[in-house]
């Protein structure tokens, strides 16, 4: 089953013979392997690349552990780069080739980054690599390399990529997408037992062992609580000492704030979840915490709760964080403080943006609703979007068929689908 994914081939395609490292990161199993070993490769062998100019290795296979081993893999790579041709050096799962040693060191940088150091200063090689662990690759690499490092953020599918393949009406498509998310591989199973196990299983046993075992957590069952609490929450504003109060409350934990920042961090960096920060539209600057925290794929979300917290309003919410994330946008959480007067006295009132999305000179306020079936609902919906007094656009996606429309505050509502399938909706 052939899925296009087409913006993030572009994404690699602009960035052909750029002299930097191109480091395709994202949550394990989403498509990068598809992405580079199927997509980008079939690209080069149809613009006249040899295939014994195209160099392939994924390290995660058993077959190419001795590769793992970066004096070795130099080696290899040595001989195979004969002559003064263009090569394209393709890396699979880079993160196995980092040793516990290593990335407990805080000394020297894994002698993987020497390898690709090298590959840098030669002229006629151009490197991809993928990984599923965002400090060890976005972050060190970028540190490591002055800026020769490029970065593209794979994510599950899309809504729009599920609908290429989906059989069904995009009614039919949303709940399914609703229920079980965008985990490209789930496009094979024809059951909901099937696809309900395999997302269970894909979050405990390959995420969160691996969280496990790369950061020596040793408060599993902590941990497995503060995912479900994360689960639970998506959408709500939250901290860590929030959390640790739940934690002595309900669960008779000692587990403190600091510790669960960490794990928080250990998540991120595994890309089961995002975080989006408050800012403060008027002030303009950023608030900290508390913050909400999101899902990278909603089926994983739901599979966390047994399938048994299946709130359309927050997932949605979800969905639409996810696909500003897909485009490139930065996701903050906007707030609008005003003072209001109530019986008598002046209070500081805040009201929340649900989105402010950024993508370089380009800003828009979003909120997601659910309905806006009545004047009240429609009216609490916007009425923070009315508070911002710039001329930045202001939008609601609500959940229902409709024409576009702008109100006489220039605010634009747009349907669900509108939004989800058009790349270019927000341009409207």
């Amino acid at each position: 089953m052939r899925i296009e994914r087409n913006k993030y081939l572009n994404d690699l395609v602009v960035r052909m013979g750029n002299g930097a490292i191109k480091v395709v990161t994202g949550i394990r199993r989403c498509g990068k392997t598809y992405l580079v070993f199927n997509l980008f490769r079939e690209y080069l062998r149809t613009n006249g690349v040899p295939d014994d100019h195209v160099i392939e290795i994924a390290l995660d296979a058993e077959a190419n552990a001795d590769l793992r081993d970066a004096r070795i893999l130099d080696a290899y790579l040595s001989d195979r780069i004969n002559d003064d041709g263009q090569y394209y050096v393709l890396l699979d799962e880079v993160q196995y080739a980092i040793t516990t040693k290593e990335l407990r060191s805080k000394d020297e940088p894994p002698a993987l980054y020497g390898v690709l150091n090298g590959l840098l200063h030669r002229s006629n090689v151009d490197v991809y690599v993928t990984g599923s662990n965002s400090k060890l690759l976005s972050t060190d690499v970028m540190t490591e390399f002055r800026g020769r490092g490029d970065e593209v953020r794979l994510m599950p599918l899309s809504f729009a990529e599920f609908m290429q393949v989906f059989e069904g009406d995009r009614y039919e498509g949303w709940s399914e997408y609703l229920m079980y998310g965008g985990m490209p591989f789930l496009r094979t199973m024809r059951t909901d037992t099937q696809k309900a196990r395999y997302l269970e299983s894909l979050l405990q046993e390959v995420y969160l062992e691996d969280v496990v075992a790369r950061n020596r957590v040793d408060k599993t069952q902590e941990l497995d609580s503060l995912v479900d609490i994360l689960a639970s929450s998506v959408g709500s504003l939250t901290n860590p000492t929030k959390i640790e109060s739940t934690f002595r409350s309900v669960m008779h934990s000692k587990l403190d704030s600091a510790t669960i920042a960490r794990y928080i961090d250990f998540l991120e960096d595994a890309f089961v979840i995002d975080e989006a920060v408050r800012y403060d539209v008027k002030g303009r600057k950023y608030i900290g915490t508390p913050k909400k925290y999101y899902f990278e794929d909603v089926g994983l979300r739901n599979a966390r709760l047994g399938f048994r917290q299946v709130e359309e309003n927050h997932l949605m919410e979800n969905v639409i964080f996810n696909e500003l994330r897909c485009r490139g946008f930065s996701v903050d959480v906007g707030e609008v403080v005003r003072q209001e007067r109530v019986e008598g006295s002046n209070l500081r009132k805040r009201y929340e943006v649900d989105f402010v999305a950024n993508l370089g000179y380009r800003r828009y306020y979003i909120q997601s609703a659910l309905n806006l079936d009545t004047p009240e609902k429609a009216k609490q919906e916007k009425r923070s979007l009315r508070l911002i007094d710039d001329s930045f656009k202001k939008i609601v996606v609500v959940n229902r068929v409709m024409r576009p429309y702008m109100d006489d505050d220039g605010i634009l509502t747009l349907g669900l689908f509108d939004f989800l399938l058009d790349p270019n909706s927000l341009e409207r």
